[in-house]
């Protein structure tokens, strides 16, 4: 059993949610998003989404298009990715790669995921690949015991979300606002409906994405959700201090302000 199950396992028992916190391997640095990674495990996240950067996305917002342009423009590859999953794997945190298909396909599927179960790696997202679609992915992560993570929408049919969730082997991530990625200043109501509608399909723990960036909105999503998805907030602190360290410690304090959320909201179950 992995990481990631482990930690899923160890926070519902205790009754409460996780925090997963994102940034994309490669900004500033692979090395200083390494350290940022750690730093976001020493303020309170249980897991964390290491991104590869892709030059085409479809999802994400203008924060993290700019992280990952930056990433690229330095030579970020996908060995440096996997490095920087098996240094978060190292911290004792679950670590997961955040993927768009078509980088993961182009690599080769299993040599990606026999790489990154190597290192310790736990799993992967991959918001644009359906489970239609995923045969030889879902071959390769059972090969090596990688935690399968899909996204469900709004949008979603009752039907579509049962047959996302069949297909999760992690948990079930709910991309509770429909359009790109970006931190908000309100957490909306399409959020719990659609955890709702997922736990009749499921039993998976069901974690929120919904540009989550105060730990009173972590808080808030907390009470009903497995877990609280944090990303463009983290990289928005390495976007807004140039100096590294400060970068880091901006990202340290935000995720002890978010865990200390979670888990204010998590009483309220």
């Amino acid at each position: 059993m992995n990481r990631l199950q482990d930690v899923l396992k160890t926070a519902r028992a205790e009754n409460r949610a996780v925090l997963i916190g994102y940034l994309p391997a490669g900004f500033p640095s692979v090395d200083g998003s390494i350290e940022a990674m750690r730093a976001m495990v020493e303020g309170g996240c249980d897991i964390i989404e290491v991104g590869l950067p892709y030059s085409d996305p479809a999802m994400d917002g203008p924060v993290i298009q700019a992280a990952a342009d930056q990433a690229l423009a330095r030579g970020v590859s996908t060995p440096d990715v996997v490095r920087a999953a098996g240094a978060v794997a190292d911290t004792g945190a679950a670590a997961l790669i955040m993927s768009y298909w078509n980088p993961i396909e182009h690599y080769g599927v299993d040599r990606f995921s026999a790489e990154l179960a190597a290192v310790g790696g736990s799993g992967v997202i991959t918001p644009d690949l359906i489970p239609e679609e995923a045969g030889p992915w879902i071959e390769a992560t059972d090969k090596h015991d990688l935690g399968r993570v899909f996204l469900v929408a709004p949008s979603s049919t009752p039907e579509r979300i049962a047959l996302t969730a069949q297909a999760c082997t992690g948990f079930v991530y709910a991309g509770a606002v429909m359009g790109v990625t970006g931190a908000r200043d309100q957490v909306g109501h399409a959020a719990r409906s659609l955890v709702e509608r997922t736990r009749q399909a499921t039993d998976q723990p069901v974690c929120v994405g919904l540009g989550v960036s105060t730990g009173d909105q972590a808080a808030e999503i907390a009470a009903y959700a497995d877990g609280v998805i944090v990303g463009s907030a983290f990289v928005r602190r390495l976007l807004e201090n140039r100096d590294p360290r400060k970068g880091v410690d901006a990202v340290r304090e935000l995720a002890a302000e978010l865990a200390e959320g979670v888990r204010r909201g998590s009483k309220a179950r």
